[in-house]
């Protein structure tokens, strides 16, 4: 190997984690925007950007700086991290280091994941980081320490049997000494929980069950003994908001799915939730119910935005979440308190809220031998990707499925049997289904949708041909970026939404952009198809 290269890696690398990756550096993200710490960009994940070397007049001459292909044809859904001039990021079996302004590999550590741990699609959203760690959640269960320098395992946990129907998807998140993630299951009717653990040894520190057991509170929302094989999985990054000392996490539908069978009726909770823990203790501080006995797959597997905005004449700090069920919603992050529900999508489930912010189910709004028409669809008014706030524009942007609908039809429920899927029927399309890759917009579209958070009310669009899994990214210079299943990949001015640069890479953009600074420029990372592609400014 080159000297003057192996020279040059040390001193990167050095360079990168010689200021480790401290919790007051991520208290304090904003400081330092040249860098990425976490999944969703700090622990707001607002997925808002202070750099602006990248500009409304000069982001049409982006041009593609460099590609970073796997060995792996899985679709990547991953957000990298960027520390000091060095990009990591992870598909499938290997977590790599590479320079972020030039893409050239320092190393990779690779784990095999065993094929036949894939129960559904073998996507890991992303890493985490503390000191000079780096902590990967694989596929396969396992939670792996690997040294930010060497490339090298410092520890690998096994935190679950995957032949139990569970799986780890989620970029884990960092809080103190501790790293934060939960497991999902894909309807096996296999309970799931959010668990930290010790940055050092990887030791179990505490654990929250996103389905309670008996004796403990909201068990009595689970008829008979079904909370056994309750689900309410864990997909999603959470978030923290240092003030309270409180993690956000949101939580995944109930099993059986689509059907209620022996869950009916109750409240099944806390799926399809965002549950307020200590990050110390893990106890549960306040909950939110956002489908209560959901029947539709509607998880709450949204990435929770924290914003502190000025509500009815007062400073408040706030919780902006586009739910899967359609509808926008602005909680009270301290209390948990329901400020404002609004549909944000066609939907024709509920009726209202009450005084406590219940929704009012439709008594049409069930499954049924015939069918019963339900907007949105499966896939939701919008599902896992990630939005983003502006405190600039005051504007919260999500990636939604508009004219979207299923026909739900009833269906009886076996019994649980290990290893096999937990459900009723699953829903067929209907008008709006997300099967055919281009439609007209009376029969469903993609669109990234403006929001103003203190009222609800849409404030533009960005429509597509085709739905769209993408994440959304702004920045300081009014900048929006994303993307869609077509495979373009798009700037927009994030006050009018109007176009202002287009590529294709493709492939589906089905992950969260990214941007950072390197070598004295900015770039900005998207992840399509298989490969992840870095964008930056003619030199």
């Amino acid at each position: 190997m080159n000297i003057r290269f192996l020279l040059s890696l040390v001193c990167l690398l050095g360079a990168s984690l010689s200021a480790q990756v401290t919790h007051d550096r991520m208290l304090h993200a904003d400081r330092e925007p040249q860098n990425w710490l976490t999944y969703g960009g700090s622990y707001s994940s607002q997925r808002y950007s202070l750099l602006t070397d990248i500009t409304q007049d000069n982001v049409r001459n982006l041009t593609l700086k460099w590609v970073w292909r796997p060995r792996y044809l899985d679709k990547m859904e991953t957000t990298p991290l960027v520390v000091n001039g060095v990009l990591y990021t992870v598909q499938n079996s290997e977590v790599v280091a590479v320079d972020a302004a030039t893409g050239r590999a320092f190393w990779t550590f690779r784990y095999r994941v065993p094929p036949e741990s894939n129960a559904y699609l073998m996507v890991v959203k992303g890493l985490a980081i503390a000191g000079d760690r780096l902590f990967w959640a694989s596929y396969d269960g396992h939670l792996i320490a690997i040294d930010g320098k060497s490339g090298t395992a410092i520890w690998n946990r096994t935190l679950l049997d995957y032949k139990k129907g569970l799986q780890l998807n989620v970029a884990p998140l960092v809080i103190k000494d501790k790293v934060i993630l939960g497991p999902s299951t894909n309807e096996y009717g296999t309970n799931c929980w959010i668990a930290a653990y010790d940055v050092r040894s990887g030791a179990e520190v505490w654990r929250f069950k996103t389905v309670p057991e008996p004796g403990e509170r909201g068990n009595e929302t689970w008829p008979g003994d079904s909370w056994r094989h309750g689900g309410a999985p864990i997909w999603v990054t959470g978030s923290y908001d240092p003030d309270t000392n409180l993690t956000f996490w949101g939580t995944g539908n109930p099993n059986p799915g689509w059907n209620g069978g022996p869950r009916n009726p109750g409240d099944n909770l806390y799926s399809d939730s965002v549950v307020a823990l200590d990050a110390d203790t893990g106890a549960l501080k306040w909950h939110y119910q956002f489908t209560p006995n959901d029947e539709f797959d509607w998880d709450a597997v949204q990435v929770p935005v924290l914003a502190d905005l000025e509500w009815q004449g007062r400073p408040r700090k706030v919780m902006l979440w586009a739910n899967r069920n359609g509808h926008f919603y602005v909680l009270d992050r301290v209390t948990g308190k329901f400020l404002l529900g609004k549909a944000f999508v066609r939907q024709n489930w509920n009726l209202g809220f009450d005084e406590t912010g219940r929704p009012m189910r439709s008594p049409r709004a069930k499954p049924s031998a015939e069918g019963t028409y339900i907007e949105p669809g499966t896939q939701g008014g919008t599902n896992w990707y990630s939005p983003s706030f502006s405190p600039r524009t005051g504007l919260f942007y999500v990636s939604s499925w508009d004219n979207y609908s299923t026909i739900s039809r009833l269906a009886a429920v076996g019994p649980w049997t290990e290893g096999r899927k937990y459900t009723g029927r699953a829903p067929a399309g209907g008008g709006g289904s997300a099967g055919a890759p281009y439609r007209t917009e009376a029969e469903g579209y993609g669109a990234v949708r403006a929001i103003d958070p203190k009222t609800g009310e849409k404030k533009w669009d960005f429509k597509m041909v085709d739905y769209t899994e993408s994440g959304i990214l702004t920045t300081a210079a009014d900048l929006l970026f994303s993307g869609g299943r077509e495979g373009h990949f798009f700037a927009l001015d994030a006050r009018t939404g109007e176009l202002l640069w287009k590529t294709n890479l493709g492939g589906t953009v089905a992950s969260g952009p990214m941007t950072y600074a390197a070598a004295g420029h900015q770039y900005v990372a998207v992840s399509a198809d298989n490969a992840l592609y870095v964008f930056g400014l003619p030199d």
